[in-house]
């Protein structure tokens, strides 16, 4: 699959405080995300994979924006949320 952009969720293992981003290349984005301070240590816990862009982009707006798109996805993902610190990558 070529061309594939993500919407990812980041996880404060202390705060358990969650962080939602798009990137077309997540593992580069996950490693910028440990070198900011404030998400140094914060654990991914859950992405979609689009094969378009836009989509994808649309997808990070609708959980940022919108309470119950991301109650809906946290139900989803309950276990996920409730795992100890684990790296990602």
């Amino acid at each position: 699959m070529e061309n594939v952009s993500y919407v990812y969720v980041l996880k404060n293992p202390k705060s358990r405080a969650l962080y939602y981003g798009f990137s077309s290349n997540l593992r580069q984005r996950f490693e910028q995300h440990q070198k900011m301070s404030k998400h140094a240590g914060w654990t991914l816990v859950y992405y979609e994979a689009y094969s378009n862009e836009q989509d994808a982009r649309d997808r990070e707006r609708q959980l940022k924006q919108y309470g119950a798109a991301r109650g809906h996805l946290k139900k989803r993902i309950t276990r996920s949320l409730s795992k100890g610190p684990e790296s990602a990558g």
